[in-house]
């Protein structure tokens, strides 16, 4: 039997999962409020130096598996894409993550790995047994030099806070490699877009059973609609903020533009909280394989976010977790809907596990449908 299933939002969680269903019979209806597709991974280009530009900040596609490598492909060129970033700390430039040549860089030393491992261990702080909060994990495990140059400042700036008001899991593990290599990811795979990602999302949504409307909203009283919604808004916009706002930090982009080259490479990230910008991208050089004579860069100011902005970090603080479950609860009791994706689960994706789920979302609707079961309403408790 086919389904009419509609979609809010016209990303990649939307663009994946209604390509899926489109394909085994059924049809969708996607609604965005922007003029365009594609969410934050939006990418045009520029008219005055034809550089692809990525409007709402750099995006790196880079995964692990291969369902997910081969899905994008199938859309796209995908080019070998090797990103690496820098970082100015105290009037120096240095590499990231931190490396053997940060450490030597920093202490002024020529270390071997074998002696910055354990030179490192020395600056850490023992007296640390469980950390509580931010900052406490980074001293636990570099030190305090490193977590002053690096750490301090660009997280104060990007979260609005002291790191002491963070809690540890931000960070998760500790970013350091005991050699040269700088790569900052490592999965097998990296690549940008030969063509941007907008053409792979048009390439996605093009098939005659599925129909977008930009510049027009899904509202939740529209889902009678529909046999089943897909929404990947904020989650907390679905049920009309009924139990408050969920937090956000969001971005605002300051552009410059000049002849030739204005930093030498693709991200340079700003340590020290006395410059307010967190980091200075120059989009040519996400696209190597071409040549341009001017540039666009643009710097990147975090602030907290409003009812206007657009949101780009679950902020996730004890307040937000509270009502976070609140809000999932509420999900897991709804009949018809199902919430996808960065906003709709209120987490921070990368790209690669956007479209991996979103194909595991399109699987267990396909399933649903074919055993004749209730359609999931909540695939993914992001607690």
């Amino acid at each position: 039997m086919s389904m009419h299933f509609g979609f809010a939002g016209a990303g990649f969680s939307s663009a994946v999962i209604a390509r899926e269903l489109a394909e085994a019979g059924h049809a969708a209806t996607i609604f965005d409020t922007r003029s365009h597709i594609g969410g934050n991974c939006y990418t045009e280009r520029d008219a005055d130096t034809d550089i692809t530009i990525h409007k709402y900040g750099p995006h790196i596609f880079h995964t692990d598996s291969d369902r997910v490598w081969e899905y994008i492909n199938r859309f796209g060129t995908m080019r070998a894409f090797n990103h690496r970033v820098l970082t100015t700390s105290g009037e120096r430039v240095y590499t990231m993550p931190i490396n053997l040549l940060t450490i030597n860089q920093l202490f002024d030393e020529t270390l071997t790995p074998v002696e910055a491992e354990a030179f490192i261990a020395e600056q850490a702080d023992t007296s640390i047994d469980e950390p509580q909060n931010f900052e406490e994990q980074a001293l636990r495990f570099v030190g305090r030099r490193i977590y002053e140059a690096f750490f301090y400042g660009y997280t104060k700036k990007q979260w609005g806070m002291e790191p002491t008001k963070l809690p540890a899991s931000i960070l998760k593990r500790l970013p350091v490699r005991f050699n040269y290599e700088d790569s900052y990811f490592n999965h097998p795979y990296q690549a940008m877009p030969e063509d941007g990602y907008t053409p792979i999302i048009e390439a996605i949504l093009d098939h005659p059973s599925i129909t977008v409307h930009l510049e027009t909203e899904l509202a939740p009283t529209s889902r009678g609609d529909f046999d089943h919604v897909v929404w990947s808004g904020p989650l907390d916009a679905w049920f009309g903020y009924e139990f408050g706002r969920l937090g956000y930090r969001t971005l605002d982009f300051e552009e410059i533009r000049a002849d030739g080259d204005y930093l030498g490479t693709s991200v340079m990230n700003f340590g020290d909280y006395e410059t307010p910008y967190t980091r200075i991208t120059e989009h040519k050089h996400f696209a190597p394989w071409e040549t341009h004579d001017k540039t666009v860069c643009f710097r990147e100011f975090s602030r907290e976010h409003t009812p206007d902005d657009i949101p780009y970090y679950p902020i996730r603080l004890v307040d937000d977790k509270e009502l976070l479950d609140q809000y999932l609860d509420a999900a897991e009791a709804e009949q018809g809907v199902s919430f996808v994706g960065r906003l709709g689960t209120y987490r921070y994706l990368d790209m690669d596990v956007t479209i991996r789920e979103a194909l595991e979302a399109a699987d267990a609707i396909k399933t649903s449908m074919d055993t004749a079961e209730p359609i999931s309403s909540f695939f993914l408790d992001p607690r």
